[in-house]
């Protein structure tokens, strides 16, 4: 099959290596970025197509109609889009003959939109999917192509998520693509009905609330670890990084939260809502005292 590649994630580089080693997987044209201000975990796709001397076409991020006529020149079977960020035109999802392969790590048709995996780590969830769908003008609307479920364990974090979700994406990847291209991929309608949303994340979904439980504050900052930026705290009117916690044990109920009640190391231990948490890893050039507030 003639394939368009269109991505700038980490998650994208890694589908299109894996692509490259499918016999039935043509490339022929890949679109993607040079640079980003929104995707935390960008990584442009040139070098790649570069070495691999496939054609690409460098976005703006608001040229459709550029790409979409740079794109007609290729005669495309179908397209895979992972880790866009941004709603393609419907004239560019018309234009391969069998339509655009999309990914969204939910179990679609819950939890369309924004920061899935963000998301699914805070909310403290313990299940998640890997998705690929065909793309349709309402985002992560469009009809199922394979789903894999996949559990959210205690001690997962940003990075470890990332990486396992990655990993069970690229085996669907390849019967996804065999599957497509001998014509026996079934796609199965999305029960609209179901259907479920998340915003965007802003910067104040990321600043720890001393007053949060510690569980809360936890999810929080492993849900925004590496390759994302990280959860934050206000201290002397800067934002401080905290990159990992842990939870402690109790503390006397006649505390306020944001009270430092100990300090060891590197690391301090704060009172919140229902008792108290280990800051251990986080960019606070001088340790707080012991007794002060957050």
């Amino acid at each position: 099959m003639r394939i368009a590649f269109i991505g700038c994630v980490e998650f994208s580089h890694a589908a299109l290596e894996h692509l490259l080693s499918i016999p039935k997987a043509e490339i022929v044209a890949v679109v993607t970025r040079e640079s980003s201000d929104f995707n935390a975990d960008f990584r442009s796709l040139r070098p790649l197509a570069e070495a691999n001397r496939i054609p690409y076409f460098l976005s703006t991020g608001d040229d459709d109609a550029s790409m979409l006529e740079w794109l007609s020149g290729f005669k495309l079977d179908v397209g895979y889009c992972f880790g866009w960020s941004k709603l393609l035109s419907s004239a560019v999802l018309a234009l391969p003959r069998h339509g655009i392969v999309g990914f969204h790590p939910t179990e679609l048709p819950m939890n369309r939109g924004r920061h899935p995996l963000i998301w699914a780590l805070a909310l403290g969830l313990r299940e998640t999917a890997s998705t690929f769908f065909f793309m349709a003008d309402a985002p992560d609307s469009g009809p199922i192509l394979s789903q894999v479920k996949l559990p959210i364990h205690d001690d997962d974090d940003a990075r470890s998520l990332y990486s396992r979700v990655t990993d069970t994406a690229l085996k669907q990847l390849t019967e996804l693509t065999r599957g497509l291209s001998d014509g026996t991929l079934v796609a199965v309608p999305q029960d609209q009905m179901r259907a479920s949303y998340w915003r965007r994340r802003t910067a104040v979904d990321g600043r720890i609330d001393w007053r949060m439980s510690g569980r809360s504050i936890r999810n929080l900052v492993r849900a925004l670890a590496s390759p994302y930026p990280g959860a934050t705290f206000l201290h002397c009117g800067a934002e401080v990084i905290v990159r990992k916690v842990a939870l402690a044990g109790g503390a006397a109920e006649n505390l306020e939260p944001g009270k430092v009640l100990s300090v060891e190391g590197n690391t301090f231990t704060v009172r919140v809502g229902d008792g108290a948490i280990r800051i251990l890893d986080h960019d606070l050039a001088d340790l707080p005292a012991v007794g002060s507030y957050l």
